[in-house]
């Protein structure tokens, strides 16, 4: 404010008693605009032989999706990172106590940070802004979602625990040019994660550890900092909608069994089934990755069952094949028997009366006779024509029932269900 107004050889000359303070003074003063390429073209080190130290500091906010089939997680997560710039620095008693400013990233360097395991662009916008302080350090924050590669080990599926690296390095300078380290330990990265991450869907966060490492690209030693999450999935909803339904197939194929052989239901209920696990098994070629050097648990368990199942459907049809071949075997010695009592299928009186035709009444024999005795006579042979046959068919019938045996296979299965029953 302006308190006071002198003049001083015939100029106006004025004077505060306080001094008024801009950013765009701390601007000016660092000349950030006028030599432009001094500060985003080249390290911002005085001596080349110093790398500059990048600090990292990486929290895990949320698990978007994991997908098992193409071994890729998706995480959203926070980043901070701050170095120092050599070339940038100014008193805050200068500038009424100013610390730090906020300006655009187009206007400073900043170190080329990228995540090896990364197989798509992140599409999330960058921060266009950071923070420079007095002394010298800048400070970026940003939030990425990578969509980052990770080998899916689904041997205990559901009920497996995976574990995901996210390795934070320069793309093109060396260790001896850009060196990476770590702010917080595991311990406290674990902490502010449990504190932050609220949307936790199918898989639930177990661990957070990082640790610093030199790793060597063609003769090129760069420096890395490894961040390894490890999640672990809801096992709930597989066992409900996947394991017991298969449990209860199983359960359907066993009371199957009480159906009658002789009935063709049995087995298309049977086949019916096994369409039903082979459904299931599609569903689940569906979510597990086929590169995975392991038969899953949950694949053999499947298998296993579409094996016994299978094995129950082929009894099925030698039993009721077998059950056939008696009742066609029976049938054959029930005709040998009648040809062997002395008649054929040509005599139509026996047949008829055999399979169970009703006989006629007493024909009436019209002849050209006109006489009343011989017309009796005929009623009466006709009479003792159809008792004769009449009895001729009652000691068929009890010879063949008594003459009939019992199935081969027929007796063997009752033999084998009644020693297997546990009263037998």
């Amino acid at each position: 404010m302006w308190k006071e107004l002198r003049i001083s050889n015939g100029k106006d000359v004025q004077t505060t008693d306080e001094h008024s303070c801009s950013y765009l003074d701390v601007l000016r003063h660092l000349n950030l605009t006028k030599n432009k390429e001094q500060f985003t073209m080249l390290r911002p080190v005085k001596n080349y032989k110093d790398p500059i130290i990048v600090t990292l500091d990486v929290v895990l906010y949320a698990i978007l999706n994991v997908r098992e089939k193409d071994q890729q997680l998706v995480p959203y997560i926070w980043i901070d990172m701050w170095w120092k710039n050599e070339f940038i620095s100014w008193d805050p008693n200068d500038f009424c106590n100013i610390t730090s400013i906020t300006l655009p990233t187009e206007l400073l360097w900043k170190p080329d940070i990228t995540i090896e395991e990364m197989t798509e662009m992140d599409r999330t916008p960058p921060n266009p802004f950071l923070i420079i302080s007095n002394d010298g350090e800048i400070e970026i924050t940003d939030n990425k979602v990578p969509v980052s590669a990770c080998r899916m080990r689904v041997y205990k599926f559901p009920f497996d625990i995976q574990t995901c690296n996210l390795s934070f390095k320069s793309f093109v300078h060396t260790d001896k040019e850009i060196q990476l380290v770590g702010y917080l330990n595991s311990s406290e990265i674990v902490e502010w994660t449990h504190k932050l991450m609220h949307n936790q869907y199918e898989w639930l966060f177990v661990n957070l550890t990082v640790h610093r490492n030199n790793i060597s690209y063609f003769h090129l030693n760069q420096s890395v900092v490894i961040y390894t999450i490890s999640i672990k999935r809801r096992a709930g909803l597989y066992v409900i909608n996947f394991m017991l339904p298969i449990l209860f197939f199983v359960g359907l194929d066993l009371a199957s069994f009480m159906i009658s052989d002789s009935s063709g239901e049995k087995l298309g209920f049977k086949i019916t089934v096994l369409l039903a696990i082979t459904v299931m098994q599609l569903i689940l070629n569906d979510i597990l990755p086929s590169s995975s050097n392991r038969i899953p648990l949950i694949a053999s368990y499947c298998i296993g069952i579409f094996g016994l199942m299978m094995l129950s459907l082929l009894e099925t049809v030698l039993v009721m094949f077998l059950l056939h071949k008696d009742t066609k075997e029976e049938a054959e010695k029930q005709q040998s028997m009648i040809e062997d009592c002395g008649y054929k299928e040509g005599d139509v009186s026996i047949n008829n009366s055999y399979r169970g035709e009703t006989p006629p009444e007493v024909l009436p024999v019209v002849k050209e006779e006109s006489s009343s005795q011989l017309m009796e006579e005929s009623r009466d042979f006709e009479k003792l024509s159809y008792e004769l046959r009449e009895l001729v068919k009652m000691l068929l019938n009890s010879r063949t029932e008594e003459a009939r045996p019992a199935g081969y296979w027929k007796g063997v299965f009752q033999a084998f269900y009644t020693c297997s029953s546990p009263i037998g």
